[in-house]
């Protein structure tokens, strides 16, 4: 049973949305508790608080606890393999050790250029004391432009980057790519310039779990616990 499974921080993080997309599209029950996981030592404004990327997330299921988003992932894939999407973590070894392939390729090369540039073009512009550094934007949106280059020849042949069906693979982009598109026309052209990387793009960030979580992320979450 999926009883007992707790979700720990904010919905604009980005490691909790991975995890509550997820969720929804095992289409398992859950307590969402919203908690402040906000790492810099500096005093912000609520609202700022409330849209930090940046946060942690902890997942509980009785006496299991786990701190990457990833490996929740995993987890409740393997845990309620019966449960809503049956394919998100591939049905056999061939497609499984792809959509592996795939997690790594995300968490190793993706997640390291498109965080900052989360940080750079969809958050430092409502702080006050930080200013966003071109220097570092242009950096990472070249690393960014390689990788997408590389997806969008895969993409080319295949609807998903693990295959023809939508699986943790494509899950695990969401929430950074998600906030580059609507951070601003800049962040945006980066996927809209692949023809098949915006194709893919348009498709998963439809998909009613990930719509989900954007609803919940504009929703104010009320205090913090």
């Amino acid at each position: 049973m999926a009883a007992g499974l707790q979700v720990f921080g904010q919905p604009a993080s980005t490691d909790v949305a991975r995890v509550l997309t997820c969720l929804f599209e095992k289409n398992l029950e859950f307590e969402l508790v919203r908690i402040d996981t906000f790492k810099k030592s500096h005093k912000l404004p609520e609202f700022i608080k409330l849209r930090d990327p940046t946060g942690q997330v902890t997942f509980k299921h009785g006496d299991k606890t786990i701190v990457d988003s990833r490996s929740i992932c995993r987890y409740l894939c393997t845990q309620f393999p019966e449960d809503g999407n049956k394919t998100l973590y591939g049905t056999g070894s061939l497609e499984r050790a792809s959509i592996e392939q795939w997690l790594q390729a995300e968490s190793q090369s993706f997640d390291a250029p498109s965080s900052e540039l989360v940080f750079q073009l969809a958050f430092a512009p409502h702080l006050k004391d930080v200013n966003p550094d071109e220097a570092r934007i242009a950096e990472n949106e070249k690393k960014l432009q390689n990788m997408l280059g590389v997806y969008d020849e895969i993409l080319a042949k295949h609807n998903y980057l693990a295959g023809d069906e939508f699986t943790l693979a494509d899950l695990s982009h969401l929430p950074n790519s998600h906030y580059i598109v609507n951070s601003s026309d800049r962040g945006r052209k980066l996927f809209t310039a692949k023809k098949h990387v915006a194709k893919w793009y348009e498709k998963i960030a439809s998909r009613d779990s990930w719509r989900q979580v954007v609803k919940m992320q504009k929703e104010h979450p009320g205090a913090f616990e």
